[in-house]
């Protein structure tokens, strides 16, 4: 019976063998980082069934042991919390065996999904030679990535490993995440101490196959049982098998595939996808990991200039379940990026993929500091308007903070209408001039809609709305671009809309 169960288990555990030896699961390694206290890391591994494992961790100032019992050929162990810092060594005993893992530091850890934008790697970008000459200024700082399988049930355990947990090196980072890499550089500047980055993405990948059955559930989503689009298949291979892991929080640059695939569902589809993964990792990690663990993630940049269509607008609104900023009451203790002013025209991997993700991950940094780390005084939301009054002339519209401007003919949108009834993406939508500002309000004319009324505006509502860092409202300090926005006047419970 033992024997049986050790099979299945194995098949869930990526077909790894029950040969009876001792070992930790596929995502263990020397240099690993492990989650520092208040939460306790988990480790796990395979090992002769019914065997007592003696799991030992040594270092310099402290020294612990924990025992376990192997079952259906694993085991598993919650170590005691252990504060930033290191290196440690961490050894899984048996009788006759046994399997250890050095120079293992505590931090954070943060998981970095989503699409080819998130594994757009060091090299890519601009200044890569500079960058990556700085990489082994921060040992601290380790990387390890996922190789690229799929799988139709949930896996216990990794197929494959792409790149093992490192000591940063420039040959080994040039080919990670430069998302995930920046953004762990610059929040060890903040921190001072160990960040471990887990790097598990794919490109050209919607949102529904890194869900789970129960998110996609949520949503009402077709089951797709066949080609690179079906349900679940990096859920089941990339992410599931990493849900034992305990983590600080999970970073996401993902949705381009969804501004052609099932668009109208992501207002759905990817705050369950967040919901899911909470739940998962904290259950996972047998609570743990915290069932709302901080979230963050990069609003869409840029494709086609010249383009008309709505696909990367709506979907850049749908990644914030239609609120327009995060965090919101959907979408709690989550974090944006916003990125729509950070086109590349001449990207030699083409526009949708920009080159500055120094940027994005400062951005990223922000609001993970104020989020995450619940560190006051850091700005990291953008202008996003909390009050609008429209006349037969003008509109003003008021924001939550102090506002950078520049003069724009058509960053602003009207929609014009006598009856009480929502404007869409498919409306007729007019553009119109900002004629003044102040340091909260601007004002843009309502002039095109004649006899009409101001039934709702829009902001940015194109998939290419500025050049580079050229977008016409920031934040007081030109740090923080304010994000797009579509707010009707029948609608709107996020602020006030008054008509004179």
């Amino acid at each position: 019976m033992a024997a049986t169960l050790c099979v299945v288990f194995a098949l869930l555990a990526s077909l790894h063998t029950c040969d009876g030896k001792l070992r930790f699961a596929s995502y263990y390694g020397d240099h690993m980082v492990l989650q520092k206290s208040p939460e306790r890391a988990v480790l796990w591994g395979y090992g002769p069934e019914g065997a007592q494992v003696t799991v030992s961790l040594l270092g310099l100032f402290k020294r612990q042991a924990s025992l376990v019992i192997v079952t259906n050929g694993i085991w598993q162990v919650t170590l005691d919390p252990v504060a930033a810092g290191g290196p440690y060594n961490v050894t899984a005993k048996v009788q006759n065996d046994s399997a250890t893992l050095t120079d293992v530091l505590f931090g954070d850890i943060w998981m970095c999904g989503g699409q080819s934008n998130m594994c757009f790697n060091m090299t890519q970008i601009f200044n890569a030679t500079e960058e990556l000459s700085v990489v082994a200024k921060y040992p601290y700082v380790r990387p390890f990535m996922v190789a690229l399988n799929t799988s139709g049930i949930e896996l216990m355990d990794l197929i494959e490993v792409e790149i093992p947990w490192s000591v940063p090196t420039a040959s080994v980072v040039e080919e990670f995440s430069a998302v995930c890499w920046l953004f762990g550089r610059y929040m060890y500047d903040t921190l001072k101490y160990p960040i471990g980055l887990v790097e598990s993405c794919w490109g050209g990948t919607p949102v529904e196959v890194w869900s789970s059955s129960r998110a996609l559930k949520q949503c009402q989503e077709v089951p797709v049982v066949d080609g690179p689009k079906k349900n679940s298949i990096l859920w089941n291979s990339m992410i599931h098998p990493l849900l034992n892991m305990t983590i600080k929080g999970a970073l996401w640059y993902q949705g381009e595939a969804n501004a052609e695939y099932n668009q109208d569902k992501y207002n759905c589809s990817f705050p369950a996808m967040i919901d899911d993964w909470r739940m998962a990792f904290h259950q996972g990690s047998g609570g743990q990991t915290a069932p709302d663990f901080p979230f963050g993630f990069v609003q869409l940049s840029t494709y086609i200039k010249t383009s008309k269509d709505d696909g990367f607008p709506n979907i850049r609104w749908h990644q914030t379940a239609d609120f327009g900023f995060v965090p919101n009451l959907r979408m709690k203790k989550t974090f944006m990026a916003v990125a729509l002013d950070l086109p590349d025209a001449t990207s030699p991997y083409g526009t949708i993929h920009p080159r500055d993700k120094q940027d994005v991950a400062y951005r990223l940094t922000l609001g993970a500091r104020a989020v995450a780390y619940e560190e006051e005084n850091v700005p990291f939301l953008g202008p996003f308007p909390k009050e609008i009054a429209s006349t037969q002339m003008y509109v003003n519209i008021t924001y939550d903070q102090a506002v950078s401007v520049t003069s724009s003919k058509d960053i602003f949108e009207v929609c014009c209408s006598d009856i009480w009834a929502p404007c869409g993406p498919k409306s007729l939508w007019l553009q119109t001039p900002i004629v003044g500002w102040n340091l909260t309000t601007i004002q843009v004319s309502a002039a095109v809609c004649q006899s009409s009324e101001v039934a709702a505006v829009r902001y940015a509502w194109r998939d290419w709305p500025c050049e580079f860092k050229a977008c016409p409202v920031y934040s007081a300090s030109w740090i923080l671009p304010a994000p797009p926005f579509i707010i009707n006047r029948s609608s709107w419970k996020g602020g006030v809309w008054k008509s004179y």
